[in-house]
């Protein structure tokens, strides 16, 4: 799967659709009242602030890959994925905007947790476990190090930050709470078998997904789906199998290499975010493109 290039887009301006949310990545636009028009732009977020820097094709990217696993799963879990075409429901002048970077999906309720599934001790899950054993409630055998895999994969939910603001790990009986004992129980088991299947799957193409975030959302009648984007590089930590090694944080195909950047610069993490250098750009981007080919490639 090949993503064309094109010039950057850092905010989308469709305006045949009345625009609904600007997030830290997505522009969504209505499409009546029972579907979205959803543009992935080339915005990047990090440490929960959006970089002033579009990274260019990323959106395109971010697109391809969510449609590869949202027909790939598809037999885990039902997605809010329409068969329509978004360049046929904008503007003729708009369809540049779409292009490759657009889904129209349908408009469900979306449930307020992040369904973060780890099985690698990376990230904030490391900080975790090195300050209490125990990552988001969950215990966790003693002796581990950095980057271990976990005898198995773990739901370690967060509550859903807006932008600006910074998403919070909590433990299962808090996600009971806010979504409810039942829907929590069936996110936790969905989550974790998608990421199971999808972790096996890259293994395949030398990529380890350490950990990955999904989002649910329900339908008028309870029945819950897979919405959002599936298994990107703002979504998961992809790893490159080949340079993984116990006790140190691996290279990275996802937005980790930008955060390994700003952790070397004077910045108090919060807006203004600092520009990125082309180098750091055009790496990044690189490092996009390449996630998608290796996962996507016949």
């Amino acid at each position: 799967m090949v993503v064309p290039p094109s010039p950057a887009l850092f905010e989308s301006s469709i305006a045949s659709l009345p625009l609904l949310h600007r997030g830290k990545v997505r522009d969504l636009y209505a499409l009546g009242e029972d579907r979205l028009l959803v543009v992935q732009t080339d915005r990047l977020s990090a440490f929960d602030v959006i970089l002033p820097t579009p990274i260019p094709g990323k959106g395109q990217v971010l697109t391809s890959l969510s449609l590869f696993w949202f027909e790939r799963l598809r037999h885990v879990l039902p997605n809010h994925l329409t068969a329509a075409d978004p360049a046929t429901l904008v503007a003729p002048e708009e369809r540049s905007q779409v292009a490759n970077r657009a889904m129209v999906v349908k408009r469900y309720r979306p449930l307020m947790i992040e369904a973060v599934v780890r099985g690698y001790l990376a990230g904030s899950g490391w900080k975790d476990y090195q300050a209490n054993g125990s990552v988001c409630g969950v215990a966790l055998p003693a002796g581990l190090k950095e980057a271990q895999q976990l005898p198995e994969p773990i739901f370690t939910p967060a509550t859903k930050a807006p932008a600006g603001s910074h998403d919070e790990n909590v433990d299962f009986a808090a996600a009971e709470r806010i979504i409810g004992a039942r829907y929590a129980a069936a996110v936790r088991r969905y989550a974790i078998q998608l990421y199971t299947e999808a972790a096996a799957y890259a293994a395949t193409r030398g990529i380890i997904i350490a950990d990955t975030k999904f989002e649910f959302g329900v339908d008028a009648a309870g029945a819950l789906y897979l919405i959002d984007e599936a298994l990107t590089p703002d979504s998961s930590r992809f790893w490159p199998a080949a340079q993984y090694r116990i006790g140190m944080s691996p290279p990275s195909f996802d937005k980790q290499f930008v955060r390994d950047w700003l952790e070397t610069q004077p910045w108090n993490k919060k807006a203004p975010a600092p520009a990125l250098p082309p180098d750091i750009l055009a790496r990044t981007a690189e490092k996009y493109a390449e996630a998608l080919r290796l996962l996507t490639a016949a």
